[in-house]
């Protein structure tokens, strides 16, 4: 039967929750199997995306009555070196394969993107399917999960701290709180609603646990989600504020010895977990996790917090970007001594150029200036990228979310 032609974007409703949730399961080839295995049943998946789905602004293709592309945002926030931003998180993304290489997901994803800039969403995260389509529509690589496995006889030797670790339920108040006081603290983190916490636990096993620090203080400092199978430790997350809080944490897992073979984990900063173990010849390895892409570059710019120095700094340059209109041209960015930036369009013929995914993840610390120069992703003398090195801040995001 001929593909009817008929097609629509419209906004995607509670009604269309069946439909919202067949897309996603056919393009993500959710099983009936997956979904047990994780202890999910058909009515709880449904009854759990219903209240995502109604907090989410969701566009899609509809042929006739029928939706075949969509695309769902969420409204989050995120830390951006000790400022917040509003972040749109991109998720959901999919169309059924009969209604492929149409432009529908182009559509889709400048609309949606128009709708941000509305919002005064700056910035856009995603979890990608595929780095190069992505990155052919301006976003790019934003941080790193490093995947470890450490043997039993590796684990950290007890030391002693002069706070507790304590059990707690993984879903609980003692998690969230201790989440959000090191989110607060820490460039790149989400700062997690009800649905990013749901989203955070949507296909772990139901015997996942959690365990905090707390100093000598009383103080949250860390916590540890995890979970135990077949003599394997497995680490969700481990976040903590000081040097006791991780050093109790791994205490806690040490202390799991007589039970288990290794420990399995993952953890989502730039620094390998390795050199701080006194045996380091652990398995460790790198991939790249979230995407982002600075959505309008104006109101991005003019809440950035660069660093302060002692003289006003200037930087004119052709911005590029495949989709939006509102950041390609020639731009000037001003930054002020005390690090307040504001960038303007200006008519001047200039040879120093970036695009909009090189300078997403040059500000938020990803890569360096100087080693995009080196890659041919910066156009810049030698001067401006010194400038550009002494004006961002060198730390690389943390984000262990996924949606």
């Amino acid at each position: 039967m001929a593909i009817r032609h008929s097609l629509k974007m419209k906004k995607v409703t509670i009604e269309d929750l069946d439909q919202y949730n067949e897309l996603l399961r056919y393009v993500f080839q959710v099983t009936n199997r997956d979904l047990t295995q994780t202890g999910w049943e058909e009515a709880e998946i449904i009854k759990d995306k219903s209240p995502a789905l109604e907090k989410a602004n969701v566009i899609g293709w509809f042929d006739q009555d029928k939706l075949v592309s969509q695309i769902a945002v969420y409204d989050f926030n995120v830390r951006i070196y000790g400022k917040t931003f509003k972040m749109a998180g991109v998720t959901g993304v999919g169309t059924f394969p009969e209604y492929a290489n149409k432009g529908l997901m182009q559509k889709l994803i400048y609309q949606s993107l128009v709708e941000m800039k509305e919002k005064d969403q700056t910035i856009a995260y995603l979890f990608p399917y595929s780095i190069p389509y992505y990155r052919k529509k301006g976003w790019e690589l934003i941080s790193n999960k490093i995947s470890y496995e450490i043997s039993d006889y590796q684990l950290p030797k007890y030391h002693k701290v002069s706070g507790d670790v304590v059990r707690v339920d993984p879903e609980g108040d003692e998690v969230k709180e201790a989440y959000l006081i090191f989110a607060m603290k820490t460039h790149g983190a989400l700062l997690r609603d009800d649905i990013a916490w749901s989203e955070y636990f949507r296909w772990d096993r139901p015997d996942i646990m959690a365990a905090v620090y707390y100093s000598e203080k009383e103080k949250l400092e860390g916590a540890l989600i995890y979970y135990i199978d077949e003599e394997i430790f497995y680490i969700k997350e481990m976040h903590f504020l000081n040097e006791d809080a991780r050093t109790a944490l791994w205490n806690f897992v040490s202390a799991h010895f007589s039970m288990i073979s290794k420990v399995k984990g993952d953890t989502y900063t730039d620094e390998l977990l390795s050199f701080l173990l006194e045996d380091a010849d652990i398995k460790e390895s790198i991939s790249p996790y979230f995407m982002g892409r600075i959505v309008d570059v104006v109101g991005f710019i003019k809440q950035y917090p660069f660093k302060a120095d002692t003289h006003d700094r200037k930087w004119i340059f052709n911005l590029s970007d495949p989709l939006l209109e509102w950041n390609s041209g020639t731009f000037e960015l001003f930054i002020s001594k005390d690090g307040k930036g504001e960038i303007n369009r200006v008519q001047k013929k200039v040879e120093d150029s970036i695009d909009i995914g090189s300078l997403t993840t040059m500000l938020l610390g990803y890569k360096r200036p100087e080693y995009l120069k080196q890659i041919r992703r910066i156009n810049a003398s030698d001067e401006t990228i010194d400038m550009l090195e002494d004006a961002i801040e060198q730390q690389a995001p943390y984000f262990s979310d996924y949606f």
